[in-house]
């Protein structure tokens, strides 16, 4: 049994995506973005509640959950940093700004600061090889990054 259940909101959000799609478990995807969008990160519990909710085995919805970097399954900081560490983005300098940020804040990828402000990870392409590098804030792009234009952006965050 789960903890983990929708809100009133994403509960109708899924029953009116229950009539576009002819079969349910096609709703894997949009799911695990309600249970993200809602708590920030999907859980244990909430893959627990979209496998029954999908008539599937949990193992099935932590393999989806898990094979796209966009899911986070585990809390992280309020502040999302994620840096390109393909081959475009390490030849414009990707290494300079990992390093920037990592000395920076104290941390390594896959870490939040002890504050729980930021989480720093590196992902696979983000599809912006000619604004190498780059980075994302929120899931905002940044694109031909600087150290400096790092620490402008970052210092405007409350």
């Amino acid at each position: 049994m789960s903890s983990f259940t929708l809100t009133t909101q994403n509960e109708k959000k899924y029953q009116a995506l229950l009539k576009r799609y002819p079969k349910k478990d096609s709703l894997s995807l949009p799911l695990l973005w309600m249970a993200q969008y809602q708590d920030g990160y999907i859980s244990s519990d909430a893959m627990r509640f979209i496998a029954d909710k999908l008539d599937k085995n949990p193992a099935e919805i932590f393999s989806v959950a898990s094979f796209y970097t966009m899911f986070k399954l585990s809390p992280i900081g309020n502040y999302h940093i994620e840096v390109c560490k393909t081959l475009s983005c390490k030849l414009c300098g990707k290494d300079e700004i990992l390093k920037h940020l990592e000395s920076k804040h104290n941390i390594k990828p896959n870490q939040t600061t002890a504050d729980g402000k930021f989480t720093l990870t590196t992902v696979e392409c983000m599809g912006a090889c000619a604004g190498a590098p780059m980075m994302t804030l929120n899931e905002v792009y940044h694109e031909k990054i600087t150290p400096s234009q790092i620490d402008e952006l970052l210092g405007k965050l409350s």
